[in-house]
């Protein structure tokens, strides 16, 4: 898309205090509740012989939940400070299980490790999903993740190892399995197989979802027969944060300080005094938005990919000559242009880019320093929310000009405490995991380590 002078059309920030109308209404059916086929105990994977993208995943069905607590939390007797409102929500994530958060049926993307990338990358497209667990048809077992990550990670190997006209070659026959081998090749970790119990208590998953890397646990299980893995789906930051701001809008609304009192996410420091050298004393080599790597309309996307790779981000926002936020940039844009073997789009510059990008694109969601938790929560709920841009607001001097980004590992890690460290990517993140892998075996229920509960069945005499 285009403006009439031949200019990229912008993306319209959309304020947090202005929901969009196309909000879908508390009394709208859950996405997910029509008829659907029965749960099938072993999921149907994406495999090198399936073509048709329809056989990739498979629809999950939840077990009943006739004794469970209800998944509204309990309204408060009485008004409840913040610090109160932190304790109720952690209460509330103590008592459901990992997989509460799902609803009554969902659809699963299972991709088999003998699966071509480019196939791969038309899956997550089609069903409009950044990330899917691998399966190991040769073990029968679940192999890790397959992100976006692993694509810009693909990109690099690419640059440094060979040429575009390869790489174009190349993604036709490279398969799932080879991408390990690549990501040793330019040193990066692979992605961790941590996993936890889906019956196992939301709090604990959250704790582990925010110490590794990755940003996603799968909930693996054990089929009753078999005594195989079981990939039941992949609990990730937003699917928590989406069930906390639907179910617990009566706790919710305490959430009264805001987001730079909490010291939730990533703000811009003092502006930076050089050293005589070229180098600031902040370390953030004439970055005037140090630490928030940004881009301009004219940075290349290899640029921004090398960003994505290098710094462990998955966006960056564009912002014009005086810090004015214009668009943002997302890794899932870099899968438009890869998927057919188009390389060489990486050669052009953000304008260009954006015009290649999706017309559904949702725009960019912003929030001011001064907006509330509270307010982060009611946006959430009413829309699909991966980070929030901070902007100065209306009222201050320099309307839309970058303050900060908000990640959603950031207000999990408010909500949880922040006496849990975030996990970093890079150089001793597979040590970190493993360690939580050890932890999650030590520290698991009885009904975890117990006979596995029948999939499909009531699962309240293992709660």
């Amino acid at each position: 898309m285009s403006a009439p002078n031949g200019a990229p059309t912008l993306a319209q920030p959309i304020p947090i205090t202005s929901p969009p109308t196309s909000a879908v209404p508390a009394s709208a059916p859950k996405a997910g509740s029509s008829v659907i086929p029965p749960f099938s105990p072993t999921p149907h994977h994406a495999t090198s012989t399936s073509a048709s993208a329809s056989n990739t995943g498979s629809i999950a069905r939840r077990p009943s939940r006739a004794q469970h607590p209800p998944m509204t939390a309990t309204p408060p007797a009485r008004p409840l400070s913040h610090e109160e409102a932190l304790e109720a929500l952690r209460a509330f994530l103590k008592e459901r299980s990992s997989y509460d958060v799902f609803p009554v049926s969902f659809r699963l993307i299972v991709l088999d490790t003998q699966l071509k990338v480019k196939k791969a990358l038309d899956v997550m497209l089609l069903y409009g999903v950044v990330s899917a667990p691998l399966w190991n048809t040769d073990t029968a077992k679940f192999a890790g993740m397959f992100t976006v990550q692993d694509v810009i990670h693909l990109i690099q190997y690419y640059y440094h190892n060979s040429s575009y006209e390869s790489a174009a070659a190349d993604v036709e026959s490279f398969r799932l399995k080879s991408i390990r081998e690549m990501e040793k090749a330019i040193q990066v970790p692979p992605p961790p197989l941590l996993s936890v119990h889906p019956l196992r208590p939301l709090y604990d998953a959250c704790r582990f979802l925010i110490r590794t890397h990755a940003r996603r646990l799968p909930l693996i299980d054990k089929d009753p027969q078999t005594d195989g893995e079981v990939v039941i789906s992949v609990l990730t930051q937003y699917r928590v944060l989406k069930f906390i701001a639907m179910n617990c809008r009566d706790i919710t609304q305490y959430l009264t300080l805001s987001v730079q009192e909490l010291g939730i996410g990533t703000y811009i420091s003092s502006p930076p005094t050089s050293n005589g050298d070229g180098e600031n004393t902040n370390g953030s080599s004439h970055n005037p938005f140090h630490p928030i790597f940004t881009a301009t309309m004219q940075t290349t996307v290899f640029d921004v990919v090398h960003m994505f790779s290098e710094q462990g981000i998955s966006a960056v926002p564009i912002v014009d000559e005086d810090g004015k936020v214009l668009n943002l940039y997302e890794t899932v844009d870099v899968i438009t242009l890869v998927r057919n073997g188009a390389f060489q789009a990486l050669d052009l510059n953000i304008a260009q880019a954006l015009k290649q990008r999706a017309v559904d694109f949702p725009g960019v969601v912003t929030c001011s320093p001064r907006d509330s938790l509270a307010a982060v929560f009611s946006l959430i709920k009413i829309r699909r929310v991966h980070r929030l841009v901070v902007v100065q607001g209306a009222d201050d001097p320099e309307p839309g000009k970058l303050v900060g980004v908000i990640s959603l590992s950031d207000i999990l890690r408010a909500l949880i405490g922040t006496d849990v460290q975030p996990g970093k990517s890079g150089v001793g993140a597979e040590l970190v995991d493993k360690a939580l892998r050890a932890e999650a075996a030590e520290t698991a229920t009885p009904a975890e380590e117990g006979v596995p509960t029948p999939l499909g069945q009531s699962v309240d005499s293992a709660i």
